[in-house]
């Protein structure tokens, strides 16, 4: 008996010990992983860069899969932080085309996943597995005689299985009913929706949602039922603009009817990497939900892009939503059940935004402070890649340092398409006084890919300065486009906002002008905004301004909004909460 009660409080121990550390294991939009290189000559005229969207996420034998465009492969995982890439080709010899699962579905069928990438031209095979961490697979069907560009599949509670497709600036996303054996569609398929730009502002296509030169596009369907309800997720306006993001229509039966939500549920247009369009809404292994989308970069191409994952859920009323307020921050991983409507960021804060700093070379205009701007598309680059460049950032005060993420930049990169043996190998390095320096973090000797590398410290650094010296690039110069500190000033936290005023008139419902009195002690500042006073679960992280054009409304209904103060050390009271009508 001794024994036993022994065994049990060794075991109770060590389980709550994995149970703590698991609570604060983080991770940093975009995902750190292995992303291949565009595939597409034609695509990489401005310079070879690494690309991928459109990405699916699916719960298979309590594992992660990860699927995206034009990867060669896709990716597996047991705690949504430590992917792990599987090369696979989808595509039969005959098939002579660079869009190797582009937009792919991915779905579980009973006890199989089955994976079809998007077509129109060709009859693509529907590939099925029960080994897919085995890499083994096999056809479902040889050719889905159908075809669709970005499909999805569906499969609902009574075994039915519905197709949804469709990516055009003309036409809408359509949905049918498949044979779950034959895979032939049983009857025609039929209009789901069509974007209405002309009531929902954030549908209109461009970087300022004004109407230039194309109609807004529609794309990327996903299918989620929650208590007996059907929401049929798409894309839109245009996968290059910061403002990409997901809206939702929620129906009582899979092929509808559908009545929008006003705002998009999946929606960060501010911020250092914005975009959350295309995508998927999946559950964790504790039945958390939550949203993989494609976030923009969109500088060497339109097609440049990465993949974020963010807290999603529905609220009280079975509204739809997604945390993107810190969404680039470090945020918890999943460790049981939550309530995302509770936020999962960390509260470690940005400590070097537009901070002093030192490099040892620069490469033409790509200048260094393009590291610490909090801007994805623009970066620093050293003269080489050479071993031993450095690039270095004051905190301007010793602070509390608790992770840092290094974002590769791609400049003079030589790969097309997926590379498997590639890696980066670097040191960081920290210094309370700037001349005498220890070892923070040392992957010398690293072996893997990692062009968005996140370190959550094992314990906090009271420290100033933050070096980080190239020892190895998987090809092109050393270059940054963020070295990005996080943890916690030990400051005063900002002043709350003061003169915080929305500005909407008659001429167009669907746009506002945002203006405040800017905090002297701020950096940035979150807007939060929704169409109901207790659901505000939009926002938009501007930094260093202190107004915002703000024109994603519906323009039948009220807005309400409130603001807050961001600095290094924590985020200010939010501004009572404002209605416009």
């Amino acid at each position: 008996m001794k024994l036993f009660k022994t065994n049990l409080i060794i075991f109770l121990l060590i389980s709550g010990f994995v149970q703590a550390q698991n609570k604060y294991k983080t991770y940093c939009n975009p995902i750190n992983i292995d992303y291949g290189y565009t595939p597409i000559p034609n695509f990489s005229e401005a310079g070879r860069h690494r690309a991928t969207a459109d990405p699916v996420i699916v719960m298979y034998k309590g594992d992660y899969y990860l699927f995206s465009t034009n990867q060669w492969g896709y990716w597996w995982s047991s705690d949504m932080s430590n992917w792990h890439f599987v090369f696979r080709h989808f595509l039969r010899p005959e098939h002579k085309v660079y869009d190797d699962l582009c937009a792919p579905a991915v779905w579980i069928q009973g006890d199989t996943m089955l994976v079809f990438g998007s077509t129109y031209t060709s009859n693509f095979p529907i590939w099925m597995s029960t080994n897919p961490k085995g890499n083994d697979w096999k056809e479902a069907i040889h050719d889905f005689e159908p075809g669709g560009w970005d499909p999805a599949f569906f499969v609902d509670d009574d075994k039915k299985l519905y197709m949804y497709n469709g990516s055009s600036n003309r036409y809408p996303l359509y949905g049918a009913e498949v044979d779950p054996k034959t895979f032939h569609l049983k009857g025609y398929r039929k209009e789901m929706y069509l974007l209405e730009p002309w009531r929902y502002g954030w549908q209109r296509f461009g970087e300022y949602l004004d109407d230039t030169f194309l109609d807004p596009f529609m794309e990327g369907a996903w299918m989620t039922k929650h208590n007996g309800k059907y929401y049929l997720q798409y894309g839109a306006p245009g996968t290059e603009f910061s403002g990409y993001a997901d809206g939702v229509i929620v129906g009582e039966s899979p092929l509808g009817p559908f009545i929008p939500q006003s705002m998009p549920f999946s929606y960060k247009s501010g911020g250092f990497a914005r975009g959350a369009g295309h995508g998927a809404t999946f559950q964790d292994n504790f039945n958390n939900y939550w949203h993989v989308s494609t976030m923009v970069i969109s500088v060497k191409n339109n097609f440049e892009r990465r993949i974020g994952i963010w807290p999603a859920g529905f609220d009280k009323d079975d509204v739809m939503y997604m945390d993107a307020a810190f969404g680039d921050y470090p945020t918890y991983l999943p460790s049981g059940k939550e309530d995302h409507l509770k936020s999962k960021f960390t509260g470690w804060m940005l400590l070097n935004y537009k901070k002093p700093v030192q490099v040892s070379s620069t490469l033409g205009s790509f200048s260094a402070n393009n590291a610490v701007d909090e801007n994805i598309k623009t970066y620093w680059s050293a003269a080489s890649g050479n071993r031993g460049e450095w690039i270095q950032t004051d905190l301007g005060s010793l602070a509390t340092v608790r992770a840092v993420q290094i974002n590769y930049a791609d400049q003079d990169a030589e790969f097309l398409g997926k590379q498997t043996n590639i890696f980066h190998q670097y040191k960081l390095y920290e210094s309370a006084d700037g001349k005498n320096w220890k070892v923070l973090v040392d992957k010398s000797a690293n072996k893997t890919d990692v062009p968005h590398d996140y370190v959550e410290l094992a314990k906090p650094v009271r420290t100033r300065y933050i070096r980080l010296e190239n020892i190895h690039m998987p090809t092109g110069k050393f270059a940054v486009c963020g070295l990005r500190v996080f943890g916690n000033g030990g400051g005063p936290k900002p002043d709350s906002v003061k003169g915080f005023i929305v500005l909407r008139t008659e001429k167009d419902k669907r746009s506002a002008w945002l203006k405040w009195y800017p905090v002297d002690n701020a950096y940035a500042y979150n807007i939060y905004t929704g169409t109901e006073p207790d659901k505000l679960y939009n926002c938009i992280m501007v930094y260093d301004a202190n107004e915002y054009y703000f024109k994603a409304m519906d323009k039948d209904q009220p807005y309400y909004f409130t603001i807050e103060a961001i600095n290094e050390n924590g985020v200010s009271t939010r501004t009572k909460i404002i209605e416009s009508k």
